[in-house]
């Protein structure tokens, strides 16, 4: 038996949400979980966050954004520095990026190239 979809709690018209990286609107978002849901078992990450915080840190972002996060940083780079929003819009690739797709159209789609 296949479960539904969990709505999201106080989730506003996609189209009048914004990318919370790059700010567009119409877009399609998903949930990107600021500490991956891979590593809440990790010692580290249960030492560092709360239960709580691993499962509540999630930012509502446009696919182009979250495929260039998962392309930029591991997920244990993620755990353990950059899982809030600052601190990934602080990073000189993830600036340029922003800054470049920002002024895209809402269809467009991006080639995301994994880094070396």
């Amino acid at each position: 038996m296949s479960r539904a979809p969990e709505p999201l709690a106080g989730r506003a018209d996609e189209a009048d949400t914004p990318c919370a990286l790059c700010g567009r609107r119409g877009v399609s978002l998903t949930r990107h979980h600021l500490i991956p849901r891979s590593r809440h078992r990790h010692r580290a990450t249960r030492r560092q966050f709360s239960y709580a915080q691993c499962v509540t840190a999630i930012l509502m972002i446009c696919k182009p954004c979250h495929k260039q996060i998962h392309a930029l940083f591991s997920e244990k780079e993620l755990a353990r520095y950059y899982h809030t929003r600052e601190r990934l819009a602080a990073h000189a690739d993830m600036q340029r990026f922003i800054t470049w797709i920002a002024r895209k159209p809402p269809g467009f789609i991006p080639l995301t190239r994994r880094r070396a």
